[in-house]
């Protein structure tokens, strides 16, 4: 019993983070739908909801201000969740420039600001955007492009993540961005073969019309939004030729708030569409499983690993049971030296960030 838990506990991580990606590289040299992208120039809502980025705030308006596009076809739109660092006084001064200010007092959370957004949106399009990064000035164009494809519901720009201590502030190279690297390798394959897992936050567009509103309190707008789309027959494209800017998280404790804030919307999905878990109504049931479901039960296989292991302490078991604990040592090091610096990893996982 033990030995078979272990190897069907072994596979089913090594076919999530390796096998899963190895076969969408398989079938893409066989399966492609590419997407007939044209030139477009509707009217544009950019939408971002924020709550305390002060910080952000007066670059990013002009970030946006600078995008390459008429500036007649589009409209800017701050729904500002209940902010209490000074951010509406910053959205304030540039009402001027035509930026509309949405201002609610108390903070109901990210969803409720986007629907007030959207509700107020004049546009064809919606471009959902974050108040941190900073957007590439053709980003727009080139996401617009992809929704000419009836076939798309909504396409995402791609998060290119800085190394804020780099000379030249290049792509990082640390852990995170490296894992980054991997997973928007991963998306452009899904989107190759035939729609994304969801979208990148930072940066996706949809058209107006496609928009439903969001219930309260969800996490992953980013993910709910395009699988929507995808359960009505539409695609989610990675445009790579879209981009925004961000640098890696400053701290431990910043990643660790992010996959705690991740992991948790993805249980949240599963309750709010539950039909993505069946394989006759979700067109990408195979994505989604593999990608969405496998990475919610890893740790679940990576412990009945462990604990399997522990029963057959001898052999070539000995020698991956040696390897367990030495992983998880470093992790547990890690941490240790994290605290040390004065860094808490895990502190406050139950924080959920509306950003």
């Amino acid at each position: 019993m033990a030995t078979t838990i272990f190897w069907a506990s072994f596979a089913a991580v090594f076919y999530v983070y390796c096998g899963y990606p190895l076969l969408l590289f398989l079938l893409r040299m066989v399966v492609r739908k590419p997407v007939h992208k044209a030139a477009w120039e509707p009217f544009v809502s950019v939408v971002i909801a924020a709550h305390n980025e002060r910080e952000h705030m007066e670059t990013k308006i002009h970030n946006c201000l600078d995008l390459d596009y008429p500036r007649d076809k589009l409209e800017i739109i701050l729904s500002l969740d209940g902010p209490t660092d000074g951010t509406e006084r910053v959205a304030r001064r540039h009402e001027r420039h035509g930026i509309r200010v949405i201002h609610w007092p108390t903070r109901t959370g990210k969803a409720e600001a986007l629907n007030r957004a959207l509700a107020a949106a004049k546009g064809e399009v919606i471009l959902f955007a974050d108040a941190r990064q900073q957007i590439h000035p053709g980003a727009l164009r080139e996401l617009l492009a992809n929704l000419q494809d009836c076939s798309v519901g909504a396409v995402s720009g791609e998060l290119v993540l800085l190394d804020r201590l780099s000379e030249h502030n290049g792509e990082s190279s640390n852990a995170v961005g490296i894992y980054w690297r991997y997973e928007k390798w991963i998306r452009t394959m899904e989107s190759d073969i035939a729609s994304m897992v969801g979208a990148t936050g930072a940066l996706y567009a949809i058209r107006r019309s496609f928009f439903t509103p969001l219930p309260k309190g969800t996490i992953l707008d980013d993910v709910l939004i395009p699988m929507r789309l995808v359960l009505r027959g539409k695609r989610v494209v990675f445009e790579p030729l879209a981009k925004t800017y961000d640098n890696v998280a400053c701290c431990p404790e910043a990643e660790f708030e992010r996959k705690v804030r991740t992991l948790t919307g993805n249980y949240q999905l599963l309750a709010q569409l539950p039909d993505l878990l069946l394989p006759w109504r979700n067109p990408i049931f195979f994505q989604f499983v593999s990608h969405k479901v496998g990475r919610l039960l890893a740790p679940h296989f990576l412990a009945a690993l462990f604990v399997s292991n522990c029963f057959l302490l001898y052999g070539n078991y000995l020698v991956l049971f040696g390897i367990q604990v030495a992983w998880y040592l470093s992790a547990l090091a890690g941490r240790v030296m994290a605290r040390g610096h004065g860094v808490d990893p895990v502190a406050k996982p139950w924080v959920l960030k509306h950003r």
